[in-house]
């Protein structure tokens, strides 16, 4: 009723809530709540209880508990000009008629439109007819890819279709000689998470600063973006996952766990926004993906192999290896077998007018360094990674390092001394992989980062980065590091004239058999010269179990060989891991760094690196469910796992998930598994969307961590 005693003029209001949602593609967000994309209208129908008599009809769209016209957060509209609109009113909706409208019979049907600047998040539409104010509906408004106004429009519906509809993910983990594919669910339409991914944006710390002004930057895709970066990890805020590369998870999950963003999501939310333990590079990246497009933003998981991290920014990366016998020496730098980030699609005028920056941008919610006092990374336009252009925002002359920077390998000695052994411009950032447009295949987009190795572009492109970005110390750094290769015959060695060199020793591993959990591995060291007389040489054979991170856990194998090499004749060197002696360092570990240090006995300065990083292979896993179902309609599942092992498997767990088949994570406790025992695992499944979904397993056991495994089924429609 009005203060006047009167009926509301706003008798009922139909927001059309299944058409819209179809309308705006965001059917599978809810089935009880408008979720609508701006930049494009939505219908709502209004039953009008009494005439207007001719006072005018407004709409008011309010978001954020401070909504200002000036900040487009409130926005006053109607069928006719609003006289009340503030003439420096930003992201103003629009209201029209729609064909159905029938006004004289007091049924009013309305296009309302959200423009295309909007700020994201929840608003409230009310009605205003003279001294009444009615709520009319509560919605959600998202960004639109498929909208030419938005700045994350994107042209090629297919790619839309991957980059904000797919929920199914591949993300590329080993290493660059051993490329793995591991399935993600990034499940950005499943239970709960438009409520998940708004809490994530009222959270954050620059919310709590400044409210009004948080809520309306969520009109930029570039700000949402950085505060998606930083809110993923939890080192400086409410973020969602803490990172930990120690081996140590016994009070959490260990990353490895993890099959898809949407447990984790889920339980961050659901303990009030408690921060969930463990994650690392890809566990943070498939949570951002997920939250990313979920708000509307086309985004993808990049895989950067052999990815470096320039500690004090010089674009250098000093690594050093021990001789036998020395102890290892930690560096400020690494390279990591892997990194992994996302690419989020979006425009960027505030870099350049023309466009030329438009496009994918990194985002790194990985905590690594920060960025104006906060962990997040980006976004950084790929293009002004590729052109060197390191003094764009943000945070560009980071990732160019982590694809771009120099390699110089040191040989410590045991008086400390250290020796130059090689320099190397082409060892960082090498098979820069994502996941192909409608498959599963691995694309290589190397080339969108960097020109090719070894060309003089390359090195222009290198050369023009040095000067754009370097701080007074990355520069002294650099001079440093000038001076080190000088004293061990450097470019900058002026003594007397040196003899002429023996032609270079080129080195190889071959694998013997696929490197395999359970198995020793076998190797072999392939060496070859040419030149005119035989070579004595001495050969240190070690190998390191590693983290993905480049860290150093223990050695496994330590031998030192002697052997003479023919001119133009390979020599091979036979190496055997034993699976006893990598067996308990390798549980903790993700891949064994292989290296052979060769020292030529008659010309004893000369030496020659070789590295292979080997990736163990799962023991294989077998899990098979129907290539067909029905929604709604329980089928049975199975897996298969036999233990070649000479010890009982104990503490065995088996976790299922998967978008549209089960809501929640299932896990399963399973008995110990005797040697040479068959496990035999029956499991129901009832879906509950249709499409194309994919079962995704985690076998955990006291001797193999995270053993995955997945099927795939196609659950058509019911037909009743």
């Amino acid at each position: 009723m009005t203060t006047e005693g009167r009926e509301s003029i706003f008798k009922r209001v139909d927001i059309h809530l299944k058409d819209n949602n179809l309308a705006h593609r965001t059917s599978l967000l809810s089935e009880d709540r408008l979720v609508v994309r701006r930049g494009t209208p939505f219908r709502v129908t209004l039953i009008l209880g009494r005439p207007s008599n001719g006072q005018q009809l407004t709409l008011k769209a309010t978001t954020g508990k401070h909504p200002s016209e000036e900040q487009g957060t409130l926005s006053l509209f109607g069928l006719a000009q609003v006289k009340e609109r503030s003439p420096s009113a930003k992201a103003v909706w629009r209201a029209e008629l729609h064909k159905d409208a029938s006004p004289p019979t007091g049924l009013l049907v309305l296009n309302v439109t959200p423009p295309a600047d909007a700020p994201i998040g929840e608003f409230k539409l009310f009605g205003i007819h003279g001294d009444e104010t009615k709520l009319l509906a509560g919605l959600v408004v998202l960004y639109n890819p498929w909208c030419s106004d938005d700045w994350v429009y994107m042209k090629d519906e297919k790619e839309i279709n991957e980059y904000v509809m797919n929920e199914k993910g591949v993300i590329f983990k080993g290493s660059n000689n051993y490329i793995i594919s591991s399935n993600w669910d990034y499940g950005q339409f499943q239970q709960k998470m438009v409520d998940i991914c708004l809490r994530m944006l009222d959270v954050n710390h620059k919310h709590y600063i400044d409210p009004a002004d948080d809520v309306s930057a969520r009109c930029n895709p570039i700000y949402v973006s950085r505060v998606v970066s930083a809110m993923i990890n939890s080192q400086d805020d409410n973020g969602v996952l803490v990172g930990r590369w120690d081996g140590s998870y016994a009070d959490g999950f260990r990353p490895s766990h993890w099959t898809g963003s949407h447990a984790i999501l889920k339980r961050w939310f659901d303990n009030g926004c408690s921060r969930v333990k463990y994650g690392q590079c890809w566990v943070f990246a498939g949570v951002m993906c997920s939250v990313m497009r979920l708000l509307g933003i086309p985004c993808r998981v990049i895989t950067n192999f052999q990815s470096a991290h320039d500690n004090n920014k010089n674009l250098i990366i000093d690594v050093y290896h021990a001789d036998f016998g020395v102890r290892e020496r930690p560096s400020p730098d690494s390279i990591w077998n892997y990194h992994v980030w996302v690419e989020a699609w979006m425009r960027r005028p505030d870099l350049a007018k023309d466009g030329r920056y438009d496009g994918w941008q990194v985002l790194d919610p990985t905590p690594q360094e920060k960025s104006d006092g906060v962990y997040c990374c980006g976004p950084s336009p790929v293009a002004a990674i590729l052109n060197g252009d390191t003094h764009l925002k943000y945070d560009v002359p980071f990732v160019f390092a982590a694809v771009n920077a120099d390699c110089i390998d040191w040989l410590v000695k045991a008086d400390g001394s250290q020796v130059n052994i090689s320099s190397d411009t082409k060892r960082v950032g090498q098979n820069i992989s994502t996941k192909a447009v409608g498959s599963g295949q691995r694309v290589d987009v190397t080339d969108s980062y960097k020109y090719a190795e070894g060309t003089k572009k390359e090195r222009d492109v290198y050369l023009h980065a040095t000067t754009r970005n370097l701080s007074g110390d990355a520069k002294e750094t650099r001079e440093d590091d000038k001076k080190k290769e000088e004293v061990v015959g450097g470019p900058g060695d002026k003594g007397p004239p040196k003899p002429t060199p023996p032609p270079p020793i080129q080195m190889r591993f071959e694998e013997v058999t696929p490197p395999t959990d359970g198995n020793d591995v076998m190797l072999r060291l392939v060496l070859r010269t040419e030149g005119a007389a035989a070579r004595p040489v001495s050969v240190n054979i070690k190998a390191d179990a590693m983290r993905y991170n480049g860290v150093l856990a223990v050695t496994v194998h330590n031998e030192v060989k002697e052997t003479t090499l023919l001119p133009g004749t390979d020599g091979s060197i036979p190496i055997q891991i034993k699976f006893s002696d990598y067996h308990e360092p390798m549980m903790d570990c993700d891949n064994m760094r292989v290296s052979a240090v060769v020292a030529d006995k008659e010309v004893p300065p000369n030496l020659y690196l070789a590295e292979n990083d080997v990736v163990l292979l799962d023991p294989p896993i077998t899990v098979n469910i129907p290539k067909t179902g029905t929604v709604n309609r329980e089928v049975q599942g199975e897996l298969f796992f036999t233990n070649t092992l000479s010890e009982t498997l104990t503490r065995c767990t088996l976790t299922l998930s998967g978008s549209g088949l089960m809501l929640d994570e299932r896990q399963l406790r399973i008995p110990d598994l005797k040697p040479s025992s068959r496990l035999c695992v029956r499991f129901p499944l009832l879906p509950y969307q249709t499409g194309r979904k994919t079962l995704l397993v985690d076998f955990d056991c006291s001797a193999f961590r995270d053993i995955k495994g997945c099927g795939t089924i196609d659950v058509r429609p019911s037909i009743f």
